[in-house]
């Protein structure tokens, strides 16, 4: 199974830029990692949902008592443009091929083989974003996730990745303005709620799509009509929409994930 795992993801942002959602209020505390002087942008949406713009707004400023103050409007605003095009983009993600400091903990080095690295840029949005406000709401019939998960979530906002949408990524304009709403931590956060049991059905699903070559991948272009986001969409569903009893009453691993 190792051999599936692919590669490694790392996300990263300037702690000199912030996101908002459109419309609301500067925020007067940010998380201690913040510089002293932030740049804000706010999330405008796009026609695609999911897909926005950040328009640069104001400048913020830490005062000595450690809040964060509005100091100046810019002249002039406008949206944050981006040009990542080339061979080793690969969606928002730069691929770095090579050995990384991570192999240190020696598990991808057990592979025998070098780490390729895809470093994604993005933004901090510290406030969960309206696109997504029916989701803390939504009813759920089976607990999943419990209301305590839920609460964790939001409270940590997501992020926006340089990335547009499919359909306008040969666009002069839009192609370079888009930005996509990530939802990275929330994912990471629900995953780990899952039992041990759930989660490796999770990783056998990945492993089964990947080894029967019915995802996209350098060896197989063109072919993908999965990726690893289905799955991991399916998995969150079938937690939602399914009771635990439905877990708990498969008795074999292969049965889980053929009903899944």
């Amino acid at each position: 199974m190792l051999s599936c795992i692919g590669d490694i993801d790392i996300m990263y942002y300037r702690n000199t830029h912030l996101a908002i959602p459109a419309g609301s209020n500067p925020p007067t505390e940010l998380p201690a990692e913040f510089a002293n002087r932030v740049l804000v942008l706010e999330i405008i949406d796009s026609e695609f949902p999911g897909y926005v713009y950040l328009e640069s707004s104001y400048l913020m400023k830490e005062d000595i008592n450690g809040k964060y103050m509005y100091i100046a409007e810019l002249w002039q605003r406008k949206y944050l443009s981006y040009d990542l095009a080339g061979e080793d983009m690969h969606g928002p993600a730069y691929l770095s091929i090579g050995r990384h400091s991570l192999c240190s903990t020696g598990v991808f080095c057990l592979a025998g083989s070098h780490c390729p690295v895809e470093y994604v840029a993005c933004m901090r949005c510290l406030s969960w974003p309206s696109q997504a406000a029916d989701w803390p709401a939504r009813k759920r019939n089976y607990s999943w996730p419990e209301s305590a998960t839920v609460d964790h979530v939001v409270s940590d906002g997501c992020d926006v990745v340089h990335v547009a949408h499919r359909l306008c990524r040969d666009d002069k304009w839009m192609g370079h303005r888009q930005h996509r709403l990530s939802f990275s931590r929330a994912e990471v956060a629900l995953l780990n709620t899952w039992s041990p049991f759930r989660q490796i059905v999770y990783h056998v699903l990945r492993v089964f799509v990947k080894t029967n070559q019915l995802t996209e991948s350098a060896d197989n272009p063109g072919a993908g009509t999965l990726s690893n986001y289905h799955i991991k969409t399916l998995m969150m569903w079938a937690s939602e929409v399914k009771p635990i009893t439905w877990w708990v009453k498969i008795s074999t691993l292969s049965e889980s994930v053929s009903n899944c």
